[in-house]
């Protein structure tokens, strides 16, 4: 049995900078059951917005009358070409990673998938190997329910090695991942419909945000079905795929593929914890402390397996904590960090801190500065004028509780009041700035010098 100063457990985000910051210290057996870099770089960010970016391009091939230019008729996708440029992409990351890992002679590359045998006991392909200090990155999968496994369907992973265009796409969940697949193969020239349980869709934002993604959606010819109670779907013949979607009545809608985009679930079932006393919680994430580590002194869970973030910033940020606290360093909690992410949609979303509901919930009182995009001469300029920009203050402290820039540019205009929020500072710093102009950010100050606060508190 090989003993090794550390082991970890999957490549990525948070597994793989780790890896190369503790190879300086020891020895480390570095495992992973698929391709390098995880989610993000083979199914994830990478790919994806690599698509998105050329559905953009199609968009303003089509529209592009609009802006006084003339583009001959027949501008179409070659989502093979779509592909191919993606793909390259994914293996640029994957070499850089392999690449890194083969010149460093103090990480031993392991490829298998890892089982436990006890606690601090690790089998892989038939050998097993120890550690006192073990980290566990194995990410998340989508989540199938049992009403689409007897039929052909796609998940987010699958539908990236199309090297056709679907003629109709049926997606199951209108949230993160269903909205921008639905409008990248929208625009890519299948014939979308989203699907959603709830009466809305991105359900955990605010009623308004929902609202104008789904008329900037309809907008451009998605189908968008809500409350849809009775889901459940069945292959008809050889090319098509009918999803039910209310009962009584069995309303259903058919297409020639299915997405399912109904969340994800951890991959900790691949790990046998059976064999140790590593806690979980009912939905299979690793239970950890503010520092990322298990009820097992020395056994560490990083990323999307231990539920405390979903996203490639938060794993990123796991590992930095852990790192910090390997070093002696415990400045990093997972407890510190704000919530914020994007809704990589065209106009995208960025949200930072709570919606307004959630703030309420909490009781605080709250001030709202507002204005719509269509309010903003730059994005009247750009000709995008969906969204809007709101931002949530608590009236006692005038500290930013929460931000949302739904519209052009807004997945990085957010980031100024990201900073804010760490830095502590109250609302006034940003309203008292001077900004570029002309930009969408500019009118921020100009918004925070209106606060009002919300009828009925």
């Amino acid at each position: 049995m090989k003993t090794f100063d550390y082991i970890i457990i999957g490549s990525g985000q948070a597994g793989t900078p780790l890896a190369f910051h503790l190879a300086e210290k020891g020895r480390v057996a570095f495992i992973e059951k698929d391709k390098p870099g995880g989610t993000c770089v083979n199914t994830g960010c990478t790919p994806t917005k690599a698509y998105i970016a050329s559905a953009r391009k199609i968009w303003d091939a089509k529209n592009a009358v609009e802006w006084g230019i003339e583009v001959p008729e027949g501008t179409k996708a070659n989502l093979a070409k779509v592909k191919e440029r993606k793909d390259e992409l994914v293996q640029d990351s994957r070499d850089g990673i392999e690449n890194g890992v083969k010149n460093n002679e103090q990480i031993q590359w392991f490829q298998g998938t890892a089982r436990f045998i006890s606690n601090y006991e690790v089998e892989i392909n038939g050998e097993i190997i120890t550690a006192k200090l073990i980290f566990i990155n194995v990410g998340a999968r989508p989540k199938i329910p049992d009403a689409f496994r007897g039929i052909p369907y796609l998940t987010n992973e699958s539908l990236l090695d199309l090297n056709e265009i679907p003629e109709k796409l049926l997606i199951v969940g209108g949230s993160y991942i269903g909205l921008e697949f639905g409008q990248m193969f929208q625009r890519f020239g299948s014939k979308v419909t989203i699907i959603e349980k709830e009466n809305r869709l991105i359900y955990r934002e605010d009623a308004e945000t929902s609202k104008v993604i789904g008329n900037f959606l309809k907008a451009e010819g998605i189908e968008i079905v809500l409350d849809a109670n009775c889901i459940g779907g069945s292959k008809n013949g050889e090319d098509s795929i009918t999803v039910t979607t209310k009962c009584p009545g069995h309303e259903s809608v058919t297409g020639s593929h299915v997405l399912l985009a109904l969340g994800r679930m951890p991959n900790t079932d691949t790990l046998h914890l059976g064999n140790t006393t590593i806690e979980t919680n009912p939905q299979g994430y690793i239970e950890v402390n503010d520092y990322c580590e298990t009820n097992v002194p020395g056994i560490f869970a990083l990323g999307d397996c231990n539920g405390k973030g979903a996203f490639t910033h938060t794993s990123y940020n796991d590992f930095q904590i852990v790192a910090g606290y390997m070093d002696g360093d415990k400045k990093r909690k997972i407890s510190d960090r704000i919530t914020t992410y994007g809704l990589f949609t065209d106009p995208p979303l960025g949200r930072v801190g709570l919606t307004k509901k959630q703030a309420l919930e909490q009781g605080f009182k709250i001030l709202v500065a507002y204005r719509p995009m269509d309010k903003i001469a730059r994005a009247k300029e750009k000709g995008e004028t969906y969204g809007f920009m709101e931002l949530i203050i608590d009236a006692k402290t005038d500290q930013f509780l929460g931000g949302c820039i739904l519209g052009v540019g807004g997945d990085e205009i957010i980031n100024g009041i990201t900073n804010l929020m760490y830095a502590k500072q109250p609302y006034t710093v940003f309203r008292d700035s001077v900004q570029i102009h002309p930009t969408v950010t500019e009118l921020i100050p100009t918004i925070l010098e209106n606060l009002k606060p919300l009828p009925g508190q």
